[in-house]
Order: C-alpha cells, then structure tokens, then sequence
C-alpha cells in the first residue's frame, strides 16, 4: 500500500481501544501518523505502536480535520459529543458504541453484510456492531444459506472485560481476596462477582430487558437483514476475564442435516469449527484469537429441527477491535 492515512482512536486506554492500535500494527493498516485519544483524566499516558510509544492526547482539543478516519471506542456519550464533529471535519467514522442511528451509520459485519458499505455516501460513517451481535452474525450468515431460521434463541456468558477495565480489575482483587480469605469488597458490581455468576448485565427495563440485550437483538435482525426475525437473549455476567460464550438454539423451518450445517460452518468466513466429541473454551481457545470458535453440533433432543451450538469469541479482539479494523480497511480500499 502506498497511500497512508492519517487515524484517531478515541478511547485509545480502553482495552477496545488498545486493541484497535494492536490490529492496526498487527495487520500492517497503512497508518501515517496516528493520534491517540481520551479523556483529559488519561492525557499523558501512553501506548506502544511500532516500537514507538504514542502519547495519549485529550479528545475535547483534537482538531479532526488532521485524520482522515477515526475510530470511536469510548462509550455512547462521547461517541454523541465528537462523531459529528469528526465527520463534519471530513474524517471517516468507525464507531463501536452504538449510539449513532443505523441510517447515519449502519451496523456492518464483514463476514455477514459487507455489500452494505457500497451504499454508504459521504461523509462516510460505519457502526461496529456489539461483541455479542458480531460472533453470532458471523456464525448465522453462512448458516442461512442452507437453513431457514425462524427464532434465535441466545444465552451469553458474558466477560467481565465486557465492561471495561475497571470490571476486569474488580474480579481480579476479588479473586485474590477470596484465596487470601481476606473480606470481599465490591464497588463496580453490587455483589460478588468472582466465582460467581450475576443474573444480569446492566439495568433493567420495566419488561426485565438489560440495554446490551435489546442491543443485541436489534443489531442481530440489522446485520442479517431480516427486521422480523423473533429473538430471545438473556445475557449473564460470568467470572472470566476476556471471551464469551453462547449457547445457541435456532428453530428451524425443516429438519436439519448435520452434515449440511457442519460444511457450511466449515466453509464460513471467521469460523472454526471443533470436531465432534470435542468443544471450545474462551481461555483455552477463543482469546487472542481472530475467529468464532463453533462446537457442539447438535439436533435438540427431540427435535430436528432444532439446532443447537457452543461458541466462543475474543470480546475485546474479534468482536471488538478486529471487526472495526476490518470495516475500516474496506472504507479505505477504493481509495487506495
């Protein structure tokens, strides 16, 4: 590649965020000079690219008309206070934080819905849809070339990095606490979490719904491009670090052929499927990977045509970081 351009990463202290700049060396993204950016609390620090380290600079100062893309791996609110601004400047907009309308920034996984970024008109604006949405999606597409689904039904084991940094660095004190049978403080969740599974991730609504659930569902439907299909997730709050887990059940219209659906995950884009007998796990597989570990393989007990999965998928690398540099290396491609 021979024309480079010039990035922001909002949220570069973030463990999205320090992803992204990880991918973006990783995967050689012709990057020219790159602006690191956060809150004025993380103004100062810094984070390692090409053996250099980049200096973390304050977001509400950043002039974006010196970058041609940005990537915004913060929450909503900042996404709300400086995409507009980004765009306005001529940079184009990866966002992960889902605050920004699908018809200004439509929900695009590569693997599943790319042909969508052909329709895209200036200023150029892409949503990277949450983790959870992101592993599904790439499992289901190749799935409804052979399979007519009529219902999802998801279970997600959801990792404490889900929620950030803070999250993850809770669980840790709490799992020492507990092993040095010292008393156990909570404060970023409201029970304890280490060896433990929480019910819930977030608030609920008055039907019982968290937001990441609802998320999940409107982003699932989107990115399939199917707005009616029924949906049912329940997200849980598990004692892991880094990678998620689903359990997955789809209702089909017609009985299932295994061997039909095993060669189509096979031949899926970002899958690996694990032999029968055997299954994957987020530690001993899925983190620090690039892919949707699949397993599980099965009929529902008495029911052909029910199909049940086990997947596992890096939150932070694959349905995080990963997908956004992917969207953004297919912005970037015709203007090579």
């Amino acid at each position: 590649m021979n024309q480079s351009f010039d990035i922001a990463v909002v949220g570069a202290t973030g463990t999205v965020g320090e992803t992204i700049v990880q991918m973006l060396e990783e995967r050689d993204f012709p990057v020219g000079k790159l602006h690191l950016l956060a809150s004025s609390e993380s103004d100062g620090h810094s984070v390692p690219f090409r053996g250099k380290n980049v200096r973390v600079r304050d977001v509400d100062t950043f002039d974006f008309s010196s970058v041609q893309l940005a990537f915004f791996a913060a929450g909503p609110a900042v996404t709300l206070s400086f995409a507009a601004k980004a765009s306005a400047a001529g940079s184009m907009v990866v966002d992960l934080s889902g605050a920004l309308p699908s018809a200004q920034a439509p929900q695009v996984v590569p693997e599943a819905n790319a042909q969508v970024l052909a329709t895209l008109k200036k200023p150029l604006q892409v949503s990277s849809p949450s983790p959870s949405a992101t592993a599904l999606a790439v499992v289901l597409a190749p799935l409804l070339r052979v399979l007519e689904i009529q219902r999802v039904n998801v279970t997600v084991c959801m990792a404490v990095s889900a929620q950030g940094r803070e999250a993850v660095s809770e669980l840790a004190r709490q799992t020492t606490a507990l092993l040095n049978l010292h008393p156990l403080e909570t404060s970023f969740f409201d029970r304890q979490m280490a060896f433990n599974v929480l019910a819930q991730v977030g608030t609920p609504d008055a039907q019982g719904h968290v937001p990441l659930e609802k998320r999940l569902v409107n982003e699932l439907r989107e990115v399939l491009a199917m707005p009616t299909l029924k949906v049912s997730a329940s997200s849980v709050q598990v004692p892991v670090f880094f990678g998620d887990s689903f359990s997955v059940s789809l209702q089909l219209a017609g009985p299932v052929d295994l061997v039909e659906v095993n060669a189509a995950l096979e031949a899926g884009e970002g899958i690996e499927l694990v032999e029968a007998g055997d299954y994957p796990t987020a530690v001993g597989d899925a983190v620090g990977q690039d892919v949707v570990y699949v397993g599980r393989v099965r009929h529902g007990v008495d029911d052909t045509s029910e199909l049940n999965l086990w997947l596992t998928s890096d939150n932070v690398r694959k349905g995080g970081a990963l997908n956004a540099v992917q969207l953004a290396e297919l912005l970037i491609k015709d203007q090579l």
